[in-house]
């Protein structure tokens, strides 16, 4: 084992708190403090600063007692992998499914989510994105209040549980993402203060000050991310990783942290022979942060992909007709149109949210694959007053028509996990404080902000245990027709994605579309998908020698026509032999 060592550059005298016991430390010139005690796994270790309350190892791997308490000595090369031959991910091409560990089972542990490996990979997905697992206060929580960033949350299974889903996902041919948060720690058991210049006032966020990084000390500070990333890539296999709220993130440098960190995981890569990514999710609508890194420091951030709320934000509307807050700007009859050929909706445009022009247009030749596009995502849903998915605002023909436009559309794909069956859970704000003074301002809190919003409904406690039990899947729904019937239609779907190359194609601004009346047609290459969002049945005019392609909601009229239910989608294209048998296919109703 490697000696425990720490950067604590303001203390004067720093002690290891090894198994109860105190054992001085040496300081280096660098503000690094190191022990030659003999650590083995297993054993309970923490600081002692200048005499004060014993910390927690700020690089700890391991909280088994929550992260106010001792850390735990982990062995990370113990485990026994057996993925040997994988070589990565890949974001073009990708199909990915977001997660949360504690609410995906009834266990809500990382072994019991991958029982359910099995059915991802029948979907089609590609890559599995697991919210974040960096440990927190408490049992359950959405977790980007972490503040143990290299531990694995106990309740989740630890350490080594990790790397048994990793592994078990690579065998079975999926890639993992592992969403981080770098631009802040929770507000309770966030000690890191205590040790150093993690923190800066001289910006604020929404969660308090910004990480420190570019002020005094940074140096350390930046290290200490690219290590936590390093760490994950590295020791856990995880093939990519997905950077929360990158526009927080605050620097000033010539360099800044994401373009460094994007440099630091391609070189890891190199060194690994492994595809390793970076998605980033950023509010600025700037297409610079997937613009790749050039020679001499000029060019983009080099982040291979981004998160693209606004195509999320104009299918809601489109599906739901809602126009509320950010969604106003989404009304715009245009607005389809535009997010099916440019993933910003505001690229220098005037945002009535925000009060002012927002976003630049993204470069020509630009790659839609970037460009991560979703229905439903733990914030566009978690959100929400009650936390209904879309399942719970529009019928189930609409959820069908919202997966076409997804699923056939020129950017990454994101599913919401349950999305796929259009699951009954609402999935709600949950956490699980445990100081009485938090958890308490935490509850009136959510009340407050969506009374303040005009809501009028209740709204679930987060700290009640119910709310986070009401927003776990539940699996038995897979049994019930009306539930399979759309895990059949996304199969069917994914499928048709990649046997059409005009489906697949991420080539942005070459997708027609028109409307008239509830009817849309978006025309991707020589297939077109056809929505039926008004009140009645639509005849369809295919043209001699077209065919339907995984229809659904269609009939045929008295007349010989076929016609299109409402809420009805097909899409169909020239005849052909893939074609053809995915025809012979079509999905039940």
């Amino acid at each position: 084992m490697q000696p425990i060592r720490v950067w604590a550059p303001t203390r004067d005298d720093v002690r290891l708190v090894l198994d109860g016991a105190d054992h001085p430390m040496c300081r280096g010139d660098d503000g690094w403090w190191t022990s030659d005690a003999a650590v083995r796994p297993g054993s309970r270790y923490a600081f002692r600063l200048d005499g004060g309350d014993p910390r927690p190892d700020p690089r700890s791997l391991s909280q088994p007692d929550g992260p106010h308490e001792a850390s735990e000595v982990v062995d990370l090369d113990a485990y026994d992998w057996h993925d040997t031959d994988w070589r990565g991910s890949w974001l073009k091409g990708a199909i990915i499914y977001e997660l949360h560990v504690g609410t995906f089972t009834d266990e809500g542990t990382l072994d019991a989510a991958a029982e359910h490996l099995d059915h991802l990979v029948d979907l089609g997905v590609t890559l599995v994105e697991l919210m974040p697992v960096a440990a927190f206060p408490g049992e359950r929580g959405w977790g980007y209040d972490g503040v143990s960033p290299y531990a694995v949350h106990a309740a989740y299974g630890g350490a080594v549980a990790l790397q048994r889903f990793v592994d078990a996902c690579h065998q079975r041919g999926l890639g993992v993402c592992l969403d981080v948060v770098h631009n802040h720690l929770g507000p309770s058991g966030n000690y890191l203060q205590e040790f150093g210049p993690y923190f800066t006032d001289r910006y604020s966020t929404p969660w308090g000050w910004a990480v420190n990084l570019d002020g005094a000390g940074s140096d350390e500070v930046r290290r200490y991310l690219l290590d936590n990333a390093t760490s994950w890539l590295r020791d856990f296999h995880v093939d990519a990783l997905r950077l929360d709220a990158v526009h927080e993130l605050y620097d000033a440098r010539a360099q800044p942290f994401l373009e460094e960190l994007s440099a630091h995981v391609d070189a890891l890569s190199d060194a690994l022979d492994r595809r390793l990514e970076l998605i980033a999710e950023s509010d600025r609508n700037d297409p610079r942060t997937v613009v790749p890194r050039a020679a001499h420091g000029f060019g983009g951030m080099g982040v291979h992909g981004q998160w693209a709320d606004d195509v999320h934000h104009a299918l809601h509307v489109l599906l739901t007709g809602e126009t509320q807050g950010y969604y106003a700007d989404f009304a715009d009859v245009d607005a389809l149109a535009k997010v099916l050929n440019t993933p910003f909706f505001h690229d220098g445009t005037w945002s009535s949210f925000r009060g002012r022009h927002h976003g630049r247009p993204v470069a020509p030749g630009t790659p839609g694959w970037r460009f991560v596009a979703s229905l439903q995502t733990h914030d566009q849903v978690g959100n929400r007053a009650a936390g209904q998915r879309l399942s719970h605002l529009v019928s189930p023909g609409r959820l069908a028509c919202g997966a076409a436009l997804l699923l056939t559309g020129p950017y990454t794909p994101m599913l919401f996990m349950g999305e796929e069956w259009g699951a009954s859970t609402p999935w709600q704000y949950f956490t699980d404080h445990q100081e009485p003074e938090l958890a308490d301002a935490v509850s009136r809190g959510r009340r407050a902000e969506f009374a303040q919003h005009g809501w009028q409904g209740s709204v679930p406690d987060p700290q009640d245990p119910q709310t986070a039990i009401a927003s776990t899947l539940r699996w038995d729904e897979l049994t019930k027709p009306e539930h399979d019937d759309l895990l059949h239609w996304y199969r069917w779907l994914i499928r048709l994605r990649r046997a059409i190359p005009d489906l697949q194609s991420s080539a942005l601004g070459s997708t027609a579309v028109t409307r008239e009346g509830g009817v849309v047609h978006v025309r991707r290459g020589a297939h077109t998908v056809v929505l039926n969002l008004s009140a009645a049945d639509v005849p369809l005019d295919l043209p001699h020698g077209e065919v339907v392609l995984g229809s659904r909601g269609t009939s045929e009229l008295p007349d010989g026509t076929e016609a299109i239910h409402p809420d009805g989608v097909v899409v169909r294209g020239p005849n052909g032999g893939t074609e053809a048998h995915l025809m012979e296919q079509r999905s039940r109703g």
